[in-house]
């Protein structure tokens, strides 16, 4: 039974922790031993174990696929191999791993390490960073629209705008400036190959999605998810899809995040050198639904605390009257269009304008 408080006042509350600039990390090291009621999820209650990392369907035994792409460019067979994973993983789960892309081992550590000296270092020095101006090329904050969340999330974040007008050096904090920078080079020629990928699984030309400027602005987010003194009552982030085309993950080795496939949450396992990609609603937007979107979380953790970088390879917002509905050659009689058209500007400012029902923004759009 949901217990009534009439003395709760949530939004005060909100702003009472967000004026502390000090996040979920500040709360871990003032010692907190009972999650604040701003982050109780009563609507859907954490598990007590992680579920195993495979499920089954019609007794066959199904897994989160793991794409070795290091053969892209030796042969059009295999071009073709990896192209028929890819498809079948973007319009079945929404979700897949690649392993042996072109991003160094040794940078993707270093920007874990730089996410987490951030993170950790003195709160004195992180408030200088701490706003919630989206017009800032860094911020630095506890969940990025925390006033728009049905709950708040145990998790504490930076947004890096990397790509197309790139912050000056000062913009960024001295820990992890050199890194970010280097990152955002290399995981954009990553993330440049798997749209290709995705333009031939659709049948398209391979440049399809950079010519149409799907790819012009690159943002980097570095989430940190603190331990947490009951799991069992929060989310390192609560049950979401991304809104941009395409999410390049990159997780340390705490796992922690699930995917909903066919109703079961399935843990996504933390594999050596790989990255996630997880495709989002605006993708599913323009391929008509060919890609399906997916869902996916992240478990609070009382043992350790958990590291992400997730980088976002979307159209430019700045220019705000191209508009993008679903792709013309994926348009027949049969197959008409799902979704109406829309600028990318609009369709992430309802993304995060909306408050309580998550799952209606591609409704929204839908004619």
């Amino acid at each position: 039974m949901k217990v009534v408080d009439d003395q709760y006042d949530r939004l005060s509350e909100l702003k009472a922790f967000d004026e502390t600039k000090s996040g979920v990390k500040g709360l871990v090291d003032a010692g907190v031993t009972k999650v604040p009621r701003i982050f109780i999820n009563e609507n859907d209650k954490p598990p007590k174990l992680m579920n195993p990392a495979t499920f089954r369907n019609s007794d066959e035994l199904i897994s989160i696929p793991i794409i070795d792409i290091s053969g892209i460019n030796d042969s059009a067979a295999t071009r073709a191999q990896i192209v028929k994973k890819v498809k079948d993983a973007s319009e079945q789960l929404g979700t897949f791993q690649i392993i042996n892309h072109e991003l160094p081992l040794s940078i993707m550590d270093e920007m874990i390490e730089g996410v987490r000296r951030f993170h950790e270092q003195d709160t004195e020095v992180k408030k200088q960073y701490y706003t919630r101006d989206m017009t800032r090329k860094f911020q630095y904050n506890s969940n990025l629209n925390i006033f728009n969340l049905p709950t708040a999330s145990w998790k504490d974040n930076f947004l890096g705008r990397m790509v197309p007008n790139p912050p000056h050096s000062h913009d960024l904090p001295d820990v992890c400036r050199d890194i970010m920078f280097e990152y955002t080079e290399h995981v954009t020629k990553v993330g440049n190959t798997v749209y290709e990928l995705l333009s031939e699984a659709l049948g398209l030309k391979p440049s399809h999605f950079k010519e149409n400027g799907c790819v012009d602005a690159v943002a980097i987010v570095g989430n940190y998810y603190p331990t947490c003194p009951q799991p069992e009552l929060t989310f390192g982030a609560g049950k979401h899809i991304d809104y941009a085309l395409l999410t390049i993950l990159l997780q340390d080795k705490t796992g922690g995040l699930q995917v909903l496939c066919q109703d079961q949450w399935v843990d996504v396992p933390v594999v050596s050198g790989g990255l996630i990609i997880n495709v989002g609603d605006f993708i599913q937007l323009i391929s008509n639904d060919k890609f399906k979107s997916i869902w996916h979380r992240v478990l609070a953790k009382k043992e350790s605390s958990r590291i992400s970088v997730a980088t976002f390879l979307s159209p430019g917002q700045t220019n705000d009257i191209t508009m993008y509905g679903p792709i013309k050659e994926l348009i027949t009689e049969n197959e008409p269009a799902i979704y109406k058209a829309t600028t990318f500007k609009d369709f992430v400012t309802y993304y995060f304008t909306q408050t309580v029902d998550r799952t209606a923004e591609l409704t929204h759009f839908k004619l």
